[in-house]
């Protein structure tokens, strides 16, 4: 009913640390650029956060039955400006936050077809009412799109 809808506030500030300060889980899937799903897969995700350092376990089940594991450790810089690191991603992920949105910028190898590959993320989060965040990540290796990642976060 409408107001089952009202009693859903749409966020104004997106807070990364406060939201991924505990336990998450995540629910995805990977787009090619033609719009077939190539994958499917679901996130357990543990953080903790110790003043300006937030590490994220990520432990990923994958619709073929592949799992794989990634931690990352974000720093908080200054203002909403953060900085993260992972074992495939290469150098350092670069990210500001503004509003109820934060926007991801990085390296990563990833394993495809047995080989690893060097690709770039432009990720794109997003608050949304009720404990949940909205993902949509552009992946592009030479410059060229292949694909397109979509997650939900929910906080538990």
């Amino acid at each position: 009913t409408m107001k089952d809808c009202e009693d859903y506030c749409w966020p104004d500030k997106l807070n990364l640390f406060n939201f991924f300060d505990g336990k998450s889980m995540a629910y995805g899937l990977f787009q090619d650029r033609f719009g077939n799903v190539r994958r499917r897969f679901y996130v357990v995700i543990e953080g903790v956060v110790l003043d300006d350092e937030l590490t994220l376990s990520e432990y990923f089940v994958y619709d073929n039955g592949e799992v794989e594991n990634r931690t990352w450790t974000i720093h908080h810089n200054r203002s909403d400006s953060y900085t993260g690191r992972a074992d495939d991603v290469v150098g350092i992920a670069k990210g500001v936050g503004c509003d109820d949105r934060f926007n991801w910028r990085y390296h990563m190898c990833l394993a495809i077809q047995g080989r690893k590959v060097k690709v770039s993320f432009d990720d794109w989060t997003y608050a949304m009412p009720n404990n949940v965040l909205l993902n949509q990540a552009v992946v592009r290796k030479w410059g060229i799109k292949v694909g397109t990642v979509f997650i939900s976060f929910v906080k538990q």
